[in-house]
């Protein structure tokens, strides 16, 4: 049986990057979000509608319903900021939601490739 030190000893070494994939990595990924095209924030919800009319149809009939709409809402500082948009917006938001999402991950990893890179400086030449 071990005694404490020893265990203590026995921490598992992380192994230094390899300097070249990190900068082919960090280059994929400029040019990736370099071809992004739209980005934007939010979400998009699709409604169907009550006009609000006791005689119509939609106030009884869920199938009746008046839509679909697209609304796009997001933050714009401390306050949400909603839209209601067209068919053809509603798609180019659903791009531009998912294209945010990629983004945001890409940069996630870019910092942690770039924290790789300034933590090993000796095996590095730079970005």
């Amino acid at each position: 049986m071990q005694d404490m030190a020893s265990r203590q000893d026995t921490k598992p070494t992380q192994a230094k990057p390899n300097p070249a994939r990190l900068r082919a990595r960090n280059k994929a990924i400029r040019k990736e979000l370099n071809g992004l095209g739209f980005v934007v924030s939010g979400t998009l919800h699709h409604r169907m509608k009550k006009c609000g009319k006791p005689t119509c149809k939609c106030a009884t009939d869920p199938e009746a319903r008046h839509g679909p709409y697209y609304e796009w809402g997001r933050m714009r500082g401390k306050k949400l900021a909603q839209n209601t948009v067209t068919p053809a917006q509603a798609k180019l938001l659903e791009r531009g939601i998912e294209n945010h999402k990629r983004a945001q991950a890409l940069l996630d990893e870019w910092e942690r490739l770039s924290e790789a890179e300034i933590l090993h400086p000796d095996e590095n030449n730079g970005p």
